[in-house]
Protein backbone atom coordinates (compact mmCIF):
# COMPACT_ATOMS: atom_id res chain seq x y z
CA UNK A 1 0.00 0.00 0.00
CA UNK A 2 1.39 3.42 -0.54
CA UNK A 3 0.65 4.30 2.67
CA UNK A 4 2.79 1.84 4.08
CA UNK A 5 5.44 2.57 1.69
CA UNK A 6 6.00 6.03 2.65
CA UNK A 7 6.01 5.53 6.17
CA UNK A 8 8.77 2.90 6.15
CA UNK A 9 10.80 6.00 4.18
CA UNK A 10 9.98 8.03 6.83
CA UNK A 11 11.10 5.46 9.35
CA UNK A 12 14.36 5.56 7.00
CA UNK A 13 14.81 9.10 8.33
CA UNK A 14 16.03 8.26 11.60
CA UNK A 15 18.78 5.90 10.36
CA UNK A 16 22.25 8.03 9.03
CA UNK A 17 21.71 9.67 5.89
CA UNK A 18 23.54 7.68 4.02
CA UNK A 19 21.38 5.34 4.57
CA UNK A 20 18.09 6.44 4.76
CA UNK A 21 19.13 8.34 0.94
CA UNK A 22 19.79 4.44 -0.19
CA UNK A 23 17.04 3.39 1.10
CA UNK A 24 14.90 5.97 -0.30
CA UNK A 25 16.32 6.45 -3.69
CA UNK A 26 16.51 2.56 -4.15
CA UNK A 27 13.55 2.91 -6.42
CA UNK A 28 15.38 4.66 -8.75
CA UNK A 29 13.95 7.73 -10.95
CA UNK A 30 14.01 5.09 -14.27
CA UNK A 31 13.53 6.14 -17.85
CA UNK A 32 10.56 4.52 -18.85
CA UNK A 33 6.67 3.43 -17.38
CA UNK A 34 5.10 5.56 -15.12
CA UNK A 35 6.60 9.08 -13.89
CA UNK A 36 8.62 9.44 -10.75
CA UNK A 37 8.35 12.04 -8.09
CA UNK A 38 10.51 12.91 -4.97
CA UNK A 39 9.42 15.32 -2.00
CA UNK A 40 9.69 16.26 1.62
CA UNK A 41 8.66 13.82 3.96
CA UNK A 42 7.39 15.23 7.90
CA UNK A 43 3.42 15.74 8.47
CA UNK A 44 1.36 17.17 7.83
CA UNK A 45 2.26 18.33 4.49
CA UNK A 46 3.74 14.42 3.53
CA UNK A 47 -0.06 13.57 3.71
CA UNK A 48 -1.23 16.22 1.68
CA UNK A 49 1.22 15.84 -0.94
CA UNK A 50 0.93 11.83 -1.44
CA UNK A 51 -2.96 12.74 -1.10
CA UNK A 52 -2.73 14.86 -4.35
CA UNK A 53 -0.13 11.54 -5.78
CA UNK A 54 -2.86 9.12 -4.74
CA UNK A 55 -5.91 10.85 -6.28
CA UNK A 56 -4.14 11.27 -9.67
CA UNK A 57 -3.07 7.64 -9.99
CA UNK A 58 -6.55 6.70 -9.16
CA UNK A 59 -7.83 8.79 -11.94
CA UNK A 60 -5.63 8.18 -14.64
CA UNK A 61 -4.98 4.35 -14.36
CA UNK A 62 -3.00 4.48 -17.41
CA UNK A 63 -0.66 7.30 -16.21
CA UNK A 64 0.82 6.46 -12.57
CA UNK A 65 3.00 8.76 -10.53
CA UNK A 66 5.95 6.85 -8.36
CA UNK A 67 6.67 8.52 -5.19
CA UNK A 68 9.66 8.82 -2.47
CA UNK A 69 10.02 11.40 -0.25
CA UNK A 70 13.07 12.66 2.04
CA UNK A 71 13.69 14.66 5.00
CA UNK A 72 14.51 18.12 4.00
CA UNK A 73 17.74 18.88 4.80
CA UNK A 74 18.77 15.08 3.00
CA UNK A 75 16.86 16.15 0.11
CA UNK A 76 18.58 19.21 -1.00
CA UNK A 77 22.19 16.92 -1.35
CA UNK A 78 20.35 13.76 -2.45
CA UNK A 79 18.38 16.05 -5.77
CA UNK A 80 21.60 17.87 -6.59
CA UNK A 81 23.37 14.92 -6.98
CA UNK A 82 20.37 13.28 -9.06
CA UNK A 83 20.21 16.14 -10.99
CA UNK A 84 23.82 16.58 -11.95
CA UNK A 85 23.81 12.80 -12.79
CA UNK A 86 21.28 12.71 -14.65
CA UNK A 87 19.23 10.47 -12.57
CA UNK A 88 16.52 12.85 -11.85
CA UNK A 89 12.96 11.90 -11.02
CA UNK A 90 10.48 12.75 -13.55
CA UNK A 91 9.28 15.93 -11.34
CA UNK A 92 11.54 17.74 -9.20
CA UNK A 93 10.18 19.59 -6.05
CA UNK A 94 12.06 22.36 -5.16
CA UNK A 95 12.11 25.82 -4.26
CA UNK A 96 12.79 28.02 -7.51
CA UNK A 97 14.91 31.05 -7.40
CA UNK A 98 18.62 30.61 -7.81
CA UNK A 99 18.81 26.68 -8.30
CA UNK A 100 16.22 26.33 -10.86
CA UNK A 101 17.98 29.46 -12.43
CA UNK A 102 20.97 26.80 -12.24
CA UNK A 103 19.18 23.69 -13.48
CA UNK A 104 17.67 25.60 -16.22
CA UNK A 105 20.85 27.11 -17.53
CA UNK A 106 22.70 23.88 -17.41
CA UNK A 107 19.35 22.03 -19.55
CA UNK A 108 18.59 20.28 -16.76
CA UNK A 109 15.21 20.91 -16.17
CA UNK A 110 12.16 21.80 -19.20
CA UNK A 111 11.30 25.08 -20.40
CA UNK A 112 7.49 24.61 -19.43
CA UNK A 113 6.44 28.09 -20.99
CA UNK A 114 4.93 27.19 -24.24
CA UNK A 115 2.90 24.77 -21.89
CA UNK A 116 1.54 27.29 -19.97
CA UNK A 117 0.55 29.28 -23.25
CA UNK A 118 -1.23 26.19 -24.13
CA UNK A 119 -2.97 26.03 -20.54
CA UNK A 120 -3.58 29.68 -19.89
CA UNK A 121 -6.13 28.78 -17.34
CA UNK A 122 -3.86 26.80 -15.02
CA UNK A 123 -1.62 30.23 -14.68
CA UNK A 124 -4.49 32.50 -13.69
CA UNK A 125 -5.59 30.39 -10.81
CA UNK A 126 -2.56 30.61 -9.09
CA UNK A 127 -1.14 33.88 -7.02
CA UNK A 128 0.41 35.83 -9.73
CA UNK A 129 3.38 36.28 -7.32
CA UNK A 130 4.07 33.07 -7.39
CA UNK A 131 5.57 32.54 -10.70
CA UNK A 132 8.76 34.82 -9.74
CA UNK A 133 10.78 32.16 -8.33
CA UNK A 134 9.65 29.79 -11.30
CA UNK A 135 10.88 32.33 -14.21
CA UNK A 136 14.52 32.47 -15.67
CA UNK A 137 15.37 34.97 -18.02
CA UNK A 138 11.67 35.76 -19.12
CA UNK A 139 10.80 31.65 -19.13
CA UNK A 140 8.91 29.40 -16.99
CA UNK A 141 10.91 26.48 -15.81
CA UNK A 142 8.54 25.24 -12.70
CA UNK A 143 5.04 25.13 -11.66
CA UNK A 144 4.50 26.58 -8.98
CA UNK A 145 2.58 24.85 -6.14
CA UNK A 146 1.06 24.48 -2.40
CA UNK A 147 1.29 26.47 -0.37
CA UNK A 148 2.58 30.87 0.51
CA UNK A 149 5.06 30.51 3.81
CA UNK A 150 6.23 34.03 5.34
CA UNK A 151 8.50 33.34 8.25
CA UNK A 152 6.20 34.20 11.33
CA UNK A 153 7.20 35.00 14.71
CA UNK A 154 5.79 32.50 17.31
CA UNK A 155 5.19 33.11 20.60
CA UNK A 156 3.67 30.82 23.75
CA UNK A 157 1.08 33.12 25.67
CA UNK A 158 0.78 30.82 28.73
CA UNK A 159 5.25 31.46 28.87
CA UNK A 160 4.80 35.18 28.64
CA UNK A 161 1.43 35.16 31.37
CA UNK A 162 3.83 33.52 33.41
CA UNK A 163 6.56 35.83 33.38
CA UNK A 164 4.25 39.03 33.23
CA UNK A 165 5.92 40.43 30.09
CA UNK A 166 4.04 41.36 26.94
CA UNK A 167 5.13 40.28 22.84
CA UNK A 168 7.67 42.24 21.37
CA UNK A 169 7.14 45.41 19.70
CA UNK A 170 10.56 46.60 18.59
CA UNK A 171 14.17 44.88 18.70
CA UNK A 172 14.82 46.74 21.49
CA UNK A 173 11.61 45.23 23.13
CA UNK A 174 12.81 41.46 21.99
CA UNK A 175 16.58 42.44 23.53
CA UNK A 176 15.29 43.55 26.85
CA UNK A 177 13.13 40.47 26.73
CA UNK A 178 15.89 38.18 26.88
CA UNK A 179 17.09 38.40 30.59
CA UNK A 180 13.92 37.99 31.99
CA UNK A 181 13.03 34.42 30.41
CA UNK A 182 16.49 33.72 31.09
CA UNK A 183 16.17 34.59 34.67
CA UNK A 184 13.25 31.99 35.04
CA UNK A 185 15.13 29.45 33.18
CA UNK A 186 13.04 29.93 30.31
CA UNK A 187 14.96 29.94 26.75
CA UNK A 188 14.05 33.32 25.08
CA UNK A 189 14.02 31.64 21.28
CA UNK A 190 14.07 28.15 19.90
CA UNK A 191 16.26 27.43 17.28
CA UNK A 192 17.19 24.10 15.04
CA UNK A 193 20.70 25.90 14.61
CA UNK A 194 22.53 22.46 12.98
CA UNK A 195 19.94 22.88 9.82
CA UNK A 196 21.81 26.30 9.01
CA UNK A 197 18.73 27.68 7.34
CA UNK A 198 17.12 28.30 10.32
CA UNK A 199 19.84 30.41 11.51
CA UNK A 200 19.24 32.52 8.38
CA UNK A 201 15.71 33.86 8.97
CA UNK A 202 17.54 35.71 11.26
CA UNK A 203 19.81 37.52 9.00
CA UNK A 204 17.00 37.83 6.14
CA UNK A 205 14.55 40.23 8.63
CA UNK A 206 17.39 41.76 10.15
CA UNK A 207 18.78 43.07 6.86
CA UNK A 208 15.41 44.03 5.72
CA UNK A 209 14.41 45.74 8.80
CA UNK A 210 17.47 47.61 8.86
CA UNK A 211 18.55 48.50 5.42
CA UNK A 212 15.42 47.56 3.35
CA UNK A 213 15.11 45.16 0.34
CA UNK A 214 17.57 46.82 -1.47
CA UNK A 215 20.48 45.57 0.55
CA UNK A 216 19.92 41.32 -0.69
CA UNK A 217 18.76 43.09 -4.11
CA UNK A 218 21.89 44.47 -4.31
CA UNK A 219 23.70 41.44 -3.44
CA UNK A 220 21.18 39.01 -5.99
CA UNK A 221 22.25 41.45 -8.39
CA UNK A 222 26.32 40.85 -7.98
CA UNK A 223 27.12 44.41 -6.90
CA UNK A 224 30.69 44.05 -5.72
CA UNK A 225 30.99 43.87 -1.93
CA UNK A 226 27.03 43.94 -1.37
CA UNK A 227 27.48 42.09 1.59
CA UNK A 228 29.93 44.90 3.50
CA UNK A 229 26.89 47.31 3.41
CA UNK A 230 27.40 49.50 6.43
CA UNK A 231 23.11 48.26 7.37
CA UNK A 232 24.44 44.76 6.65
CA UNK A 233 27.47 44.49 9.12
CA UNK A 234 24.80 46.20 11.40
CA UNK A 235 22.74 43.51 11.08
CA UNK A 236 25.21 40.87 11.54
CA UNK A 237 26.42 42.43 14.63
CA UNK A 238 23.31 42.66 15.99
CA UNK A 239 22.11 38.40 15.95
CA UNK A 240 25.83 38.27 17.54
CA UNK A 241 24.58 40.29 20.48
CA UNK A 242 21.54 38.43 20.69
CA UNK A 243 23.63 35.31 20.95
CA UNK A 244 25.83 36.71 22.94
CA UNK A 245 23.02 37.72 25.18
CA UNK A 246 22.19 34.06 25.79
CA UNK A 247 18.99 34.87 23.44
CA UNK A 248 18.77 31.55 21.80
CA UNK A 249 18.50 27.62 23.38
CA UNK A 250 21.67 26.31 24.92
CA UNK A 251 22.75 23.65 22.78
CA UNK A 252 20.75 25.18 19.41
CA UNK A 253 23.91 24.48 17.03
CA UNK A 254 23.03 20.39 17.74
CA UNK A 255 19.34 20.86 17.32
CA UNK A 256 18.17 19.83 13.80
CA UNK A 257 14.57 21.28 12.13
CA UNK A 258 13.81 18.58 10.75
CA UNK A 259 13.52 16.24 13.93
CA UNK A 260 10.81 19.63 14.76
CA UNK A 261 12.96 19.70 18.11
CA UNK A 262 13.00 23.43 18.08
CA UNK A 263 9.39 23.55 17.44
CA UNK A 264 8.77 21.02 20.49
CA UNK A 265 10.55 23.29 22.55
CA UNK A 266 7.49 26.07 22.08
CA UNK A 267 4.68 24.28 22.30
CA UNK A 268 6.02 22.37 25.55
CA UNK A 269 7.29 26.19 27.43
CA UNK A 270 10.67 25.65 27.58
CA UNK A 271 11.01 28.31 24.62
CA UNK A 272 8.94 31.56 24.89
CA UNK A 273 9.21 32.51 21.15
CA UNK A 274 10.72 30.90 17.81
CA UNK A 275 11.03 32.48 14.32
CA UNK A 276 9.94 29.65 11.86
CA UNK A 277 7.67 29.77 8.46
CA UNK A 278 3.84 29.08 8.09
CA UNK A 279 4.29 25.84 7.70
CA UNK A 280 5.25 25.60 11.69
CA UNK A 281 1.60 26.32 12.71
CA UNK A 282 0.23 22.90 11.25
CA UNK A 283 3.29 20.94 12.99
CA UNK A 284 2.36 22.69 15.74
CA UNK A 285 -1.13 21.47 16.00
CA UNK A 286 -0.66 17.96 14.90
CA UNK A 287 2.07 17.72 17.47
CA UNK A 288 1.52 19.78 20.46
CA UNK A 289 -1.73 18.75 22.03
CA UNK A 290 -3.93 21.22 22.85
CA UNK A 291 -1.69 24.00 22.83
CA UNK A 292 -3.35 25.93 19.16
CA UNK A 293 -6.85 24.46 19.80
CA UNK A 294 -6.28 26.23 23.17
CA UNK A 295 -5.48 29.88 22.10
CA UNK A 296 -1.80 29.33 23.89
CA UNK A 297 0.17 30.00 20.36
CA UNK A 298 0.88 33.57 19.43
CA UNK A 299 2.20 34.85 16.49
CA UNK A 300 3.33 37.94 14.76
CA UNK A 301 5.71 39.33 12.27
CA UNK A 302 8.80 40.31 12.67
CA UNK A 303 9.16 43.60 14.80
CA UNK A 304 11.07 47.25 13.45
CA UNK A 305 14.19 48.18 14.55
CA UNK A 306 14.60 51.28 15.83
CA UNK A 307 15.76 53.35 13.27
CA UNK A 308 15.74 51.24 10.40
CA UNK A 309 14.99 51.73 7.10
CA UNK A 310 12.69 48.60 6.05
CA UNK A 311 8.98 48.14 5.37
CA UNK A 312 7.00 46.69 8.10
CA UNK A 313 5.10 45.07 5.75
CA UNK A 314 8.28 43.40 3.94
CA UNK A 315 8.59 39.69 4.46
CA UNK A 316 10.80 36.68 3.52
CA UNK A 317 10.10 33.01 2.79
CA UNK A 318 8.57 31.17 0.20
CA UNK A 319 6.24 32.44 -1.84
CA UNK A 320 5.10 28.82 -3.25
CA UNK A 321 6.88 25.14 -3.85
CA UNK A 322 7.72 24.54 -7.43
CA UNK A 323 7.95 21.51 -9.52
CA UNK A 324 9.71 21.09 -12.64
CA UNK A 325 10.39 18.24 -14.98
CA UNK A 326 13.28 16.70 -15.77
CA UNK A 327 14.52 17.03 -19.17
CA UNK A 328 16.20 13.73 -19.30
CA UNK A 329 12.64 11.86 -18.51
CA UNK A 330 10.86 10.23 -21.50
CA UNK A 331 8.63 11.85 -23.59
CA UNK A 332 5.87 9.30 -21.70
CA UNK A 333 6.87 10.53 -18.36
CA UNK A 334 7.19 14.02 -19.25
CA UNK A 335 3.04 13.76 -20.28
CA UNK A 336 2.62 12.33 -16.79
CA UNK A 337 3.86 14.80 -15.43
CA UNK A 338 2.22 17.60 -17.47
CA UNK A 339 -0.87 15.99 -16.85
CA UNK A 340 -0.27 15.91 -13.35
CA UNK A 341 -0.08 19.41 -13.29
CA UNK A 342 -2.83 20.02 -15.20
CA UNK A 343 -5.46 17.77 -13.29
CA UNK A 344 -4.13 16.82 -10.14
CA UNK A 345 -2.17 19.83 -8.38
CA UNK A 346 -4.14 21.94 -6.49
CA UNK A 347 -7.65 20.50 -7.00
CA UNK A 348 -10.53 21.04 -4.32
CA UNK A 349 -9.15 18.24 -2.28
CA UNK A 350 -6.26 19.52 -1.92
CA UNK A 351 -6.28 22.74 -1.42
CA UNK A 352 -8.95 21.75 1.44
CA UNK A 353 -6.22 19.80 2.56
CA UNK A 354 -3.68 22.59 2.68
CA UNK A 355 -6.42 24.93 4.72
CA UNK A 356 -6.88 21.72 7.18
CA UNK A 357 -2.86 22.32 7.93
CA UNK A 358 -3.12 25.79 8.64
CA UNK A 359 -1.75 27.06 5.06
CA UNK A 360 -2.88 29.23 2.79
CA UNK A 361 -3.08 27.65 -0.58
CA UNK A 362 -1.28 29.36 -3.72
CA UNK A 363 -4.67 28.91 -5.69
CA UNK A 364 -7.32 32.21 -6.11
CA UNK A 365 -10.32 32.28 -5.07
CA UNK A 366 -9.83 30.34 -1.86
CA UNK A 367 -11.05 33.09 0.94
CA UNK A 368 -14.50 31.75 1.58
CA UNK A 369 -13.01 28.22 2.73
CA UNK A 370 -10.12 30.18 4.42
CA UNK A 371 -12.77 31.99 6.75
CA UNK A 372 -14.95 28.47 7.50
CA UNK A 373 -11.92 27.17 8.95
CA UNK A 374 -10.79 26.04 12.57
CA UNK A 375 -7.29 27.87 11.61
CA UNK A 376 -9.30 30.97 10.34
CA UNK A 377 -7.18 33.54 12.16
CA UNK A 378 -3.67 32.42 10.95
CA UNK A 379 -5.09 31.64 7.82
CA UNK A 380 -6.02 35.25 7.30
CA UNK A 381 -2.95 36.78 9.07
CA UNK A 382 -1.01 35.01 7.50
CA UNK A 383 -2.94 35.75 3.47
CA UNK A 384 -2.46 39.47 4.97
CA UNK A 385 0.85 39.21 4.90
CA UNK A 386 1.58 37.29 1.80
CA UNK A 387 -1.08 39.88 -0.56
CA UNK A 388 0.04 42.92 1.58
CA UNK A 389 3.88 42.29 1.25
CA UNK A 390 5.47 45.47 -0.53
CA UNK A 391 8.31 43.14 -1.11
CA UNK A 392 8.22 39.25 -0.89
CA UNK A 393 11.75 38.25 -0.01
CA UNK A 394 12.68 34.56 -1.31
CA UNK A 395 14.80 32.82 0.72
CA UNK A 396 17.94 33.35 0.82
CA UNK A 397 19.27 29.37 0.20
CA UNK A 398 16.98 29.36 -3.05
CA UNK A 399 17.55 32.57 -4.17
CA UNK A 400 21.31 32.85 -4.51
CA UNK A 401 23.23 29.74 -6.70
CA UNK A 402 24.04 26.60 -5.24
CA UNK A 403 27.69 27.55 -4.30
CA UNK A 404 26.97 31.24 -2.99
CA UNK A 405 24.31 29.64 -0.97
CA UNK A 406 26.28 26.64 0.45
CA UNK A 407 29.38 29.52 1.33
CA UNK A 408 26.30 31.81 3.20
CA UNK A 409 24.74 28.38 5.10
CA UNK A 410 28.38 27.17 6.08
CA UNK A 411 29.65 31.17 7.11
CA UNK A 412 26.16 31.99 9.28
CA UNK A 413 27.03 28.61 11.54
CA UNK A 414 30.60 30.40 12.13
CA UNK A 415 28.65 33.81 12.93
CA UNK A 416 25.83 32.24 15.20
CA UNK A 417 29.05 29.88 16.88
CA UNK A 418 31.04 33.60 17.44
CA UNK A 419 34.03 32.05 15.26
CA UNK A 420 34.07 34.98 12.83
CA UNK A 421 33.30 38.53 13.01
CA UNK A 422 30.66 40.43 10.96
CA UNK A 423 32.96 42.05 8.98
CA UNK A 424 34.65 38.48 8.17
CA UNK A 425 31.38 37.30 7.34
CA UNK A 426 30.82 39.77 4.63
CA UNK A 427 34.52 39.30 3.56
CA UNK A 428 33.57 35.67 2.84
CA UNK A 429 30.58 36.04 1.44
CA UNK A 430 31.48 39.11 -1.04
CA UNK A 431 34.17 36.76 -2.52
CA UNK A 432 31.50 34.48 -3.80
CA UNK A 433 28.92 37.32 -5.20
CA UNK A 434 27.81 36.26 -8.63
CA UNK A 435 29.16 32.70 -8.37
Amino acid sequence: MALSRRTLLGLAAAVPASAALAACGSSGPGTSGGATYWYLNGQPQEGVRAGAVDAFNKAHPKEQIKDTTFQNDAYKTKIKTAIGAGQAPTIIWGWGGGTLRTYAEAGQVEDLTSWFDEHSEVKKGLFPSSFGAATVDGKIYAMPVEAVQPIILYYNKKVFDQVGVSPPKSWDDIMALVPKFNAKGIAPFSLGGQSRWTNMMWLEFLFDRIGGSEVFQAIIEGEKNAWSNPDAITALTKVQELVKAHGFVKGFSSITADSNADQALLYTGRAAMMLHGAWSYGIQQADGGDFVSSGSLGYMTFPPVEGGKGDQSDTVGNPAQYLSISSKASAEQKKVAKDFFATGVLQDAEVKAWIDTGSVPIRLGTKKLLAASKSADFLQFTYDIASKAKVFGQSWDQALSPTAAETLLDNIVKLFQLSISPKQFAGNLNAVIGK
